[in-house]
């Protein structure tokens, strides 16, 4: 299959899906420009604070984007282009742009507050109470697994301790300082646009400017060189402060400078995948399909059955549960119009969308080198789906640039910093939505967190909350990446399919069309049981046969623990909300 012609298509698919599915489901919801949002309403300088929708759309995108739209369709591509790319432009379009849309639209008519507080109005308090546990247990496992990962990406050591090459630190130590200076940047342009008043697209030039500068700053020095395990309490000290800071000093215009990152990566695929097209080397050696069981890999891919490997695996490329707490947690409480809610949430998700068809083509053009078995994938250097990605399109860029021009060398450098900067703003952006649920746990039913006194109190405290989520956040990111992304992939699928089951029931109740909800809702319920159940068969089957001692047997049984809780949660949430859809259905046959 040739690159950009798979490319072109995905890109006109995904663009009729947002202009005419997009615009049918405004309608069927009754979205309102003329309602005054939660920003306006409840504004409070801190948390709740109208952003301009280019400035927004680049804290949602660059907040949901993180590693899953390239780990996702890389490592589900040994099943073959076909069906990831089927997936990625179906779940897309009619699954992930739905749940993303919904649960942003449902959190602004409900003060902006969590898909908590959705499903109290929906399904009463015990339910809200069963999704808060379930949706800060996700919570945690994205802090351990996104702080692992910047942690490995800056480290001068691996996770394991072990050193690494010259070639490698250099690059560490590279994406490690240009991140920090990115900070700072960050800071100057929210005091530039919101305390001087700057307009945005002056602004926005010399925050491009600044962002040119500081690459540059960083990849000629970079005197910082920090191993793994001081770089995750490092984190978690920034972690602690950013997701408590007033959103307008760092969030908002930190996610907003990164999405320049995200364009420009963009742009620089297509011109890679088209001008190697147009080299005659744009054809893609990855199969159709491969069958539908695989049961031997590399490390680099995923194994299993398609059904349900593939629907887990591939992930924020087409629906992801974290996309709902982003979209219902600091999304909603600063969005300026109703109307705005479709191209921050539904095209933010399609463009992640476009991302994973990217993701894919990288895979595709270098597929002869990293399809190997382990030797050979070790000796490729592209043992990580983040190094495939940069590998593939850095490549793509040599096939007619010339494979010696500097051009390969800065994209691949340029592209490892792009995705670093979204897994660390996806970090604080987890930290901070994970605070707001520990404090809504402990509140009854209309009362706030200025209301809670004695003990509540300090529950509620957003410090309290705040150092309990980073301490058992990175308390089990220090595990390590590859022990926490299994699990964090079903229990993230899990929570697309429970927040797709409360803006159903929601929309049911307020006698909205929800009838789009049914088919993703029970599909995604059915997939992500299936996967938690097998994980917990195989945990299981490992501990009683004795295949695993000391701390792998140790973190095997969490592991099959915490999907057990997950599982019965999410059946119970499900029990509720199809209880309430079955009322629903008869108060509409007895009105009729």
């Amino acid at each position: 299959m040739n690159a950009a012609l798979l490319l072109i298509i995905s890109i006109v698919v995904l663009f009729c899906g947002y202009v005419f599915y997009g615009r049918w489901l405004a309608k069927q919801w009754g979205v309102d420009p003329s309602k005054t949002t939660p920003a306006h309403e409840m504004e409070d300088g801190i948390d709740y604070v109208p952003a301009k929708t280019p400035v927004l759309m680049g804290h949602h995108f660059s907040s949901i984007a993180g590693a899953g739209p390239i780990n996702g369709p890389i490592q589900a591509a040994i099943f073959g282009w076909v069906p990831v790319l089927l997936w990625v432009l179906i779940g897309g379009i009619f699954f992930g742009g739905v749940h993303d849309y919904g649960a942003l639209f449902a959190s602004i008519r409900h003060q902006g507050q969590s898909i908590g507080e959705v499903i109290e109005d929906a399904m009463g308090s015990f339910a809200k109470k069963i999704f808060i546990v379930f949706g800060y247990l996700t919570l945690l496992l994205v802090v351990a697994a996104f702080a692992s990962i910047v942690a490995s990406t800056f480290g001068s050591t691996s996770s394991t301790g072990e050193a690494l090459a010259d070639a490698a630190l250099a690059a560490h130590e590279q994406t490690a300082m240009i991140s920090l200076l990115f900070i700072l940047l960050a800071i100057v342009f929210g005091f530039m646009v919101y305390r001087k008043n700057v307009p945005i697209g002056i602004a926005s030039v010399i925050g491009v400017a600044g962002i040119v500068g500081i690459v540059a700053l960083g990849m000629n020095w970079h005197p910082v060189s920090i191993p793994y395990n001081a770089w995750m309490w490092i984190l978690a000290v920034y972690i602690l402060i950013a997701s408590v800071t007033p959103v307008w000093i760092l969030l908002q215009p930190r996610d907003y400078l990164s999405s320049f990152l995200l364009y420009f990566m963009i742009a620089v695929a297509l011109i890679a995948i088209i001008g190697a097209t147009l080299a005659g080397q744009g054809n893609l050696a990855i199969p159709a399909f491969s069958g539908f069981k695989i049961t031997e890999t590399n490390g680099l891919f995923a194994t299993g059955n398609l059904f349900p490997a593939l629907f887990v695996t591939i992930a924020c490329g087409a629906i992801s549960g974290f996309h709902s707490l982003v979209s219902s947690g600091t999304t909603s409480k600063q969005i300026d119009n109703e109307a705005n809610a479709k191209p921050v949430a539904y095209g933010s998700m399609l463009i992640e969308c476009v991302v994973a068809v990217i993701s894919l083509c990288a895979v595709g053009f270098v597929w002869n080198t990293v399809s190997g078995d382990a030797e050979a994938l070790a000796a490729s250097g592209l043992t990580s789906p983040t190094a495939v990605f940069a590998g593939g399109v850095s490549q793509m860029i040599g096939a007619f640039a010339g494979a010696d021009s500097p051009l390969v060398n800065i994209t691949y450098s340029m592209f490892v910093l792009a995705v670093s900067v979204f897994c660390l703003t996806s970090l604080d952006t987890a930290t901070r939505l994970a605070r707001y649920m520990f404090q809504e746990f402990w509140l009854a039913p209309d009362e706030t967190v200025k209301d809670v006194t004695g003990g509540k109190k300090i529950l509620c405290n957003p410090y309290f909350a705040t150092v309990v989520t980073v301490v058992l956040g990175v308390g089990l990111g220090m595990t390590g990446y590859a022990k926490i992304w299994p699990l964090f992939g079903a229990a993230n699928q899990l929570l697309a399919a429970v927040g797709l089951l409360a803006v159903c029931t929601w929309l049911g109740k307020v006698g909205r069309n929800n009838k789009m909800f049914y088919v993703p809702m029970v599909f995604m319920l059915i997939v992500t049981i299936t996967s938690l159940i097998q994980t917990i068969m195989a945990k299981v089957k490992a501990l009683s046969g004795g295949a695993l001692a000391g701390a792998d047997a140790g973190w095997a049984a969490v592991q099959g623990i915490l999907a057990a809780i997950l599982v019965v949660l999410a059946v119970v949430l499900a029990i509720y909300s199809f209880t309430n859809l079955a009322k629903q259905g008869k108060s509409q046959e007895k009105s009729a």
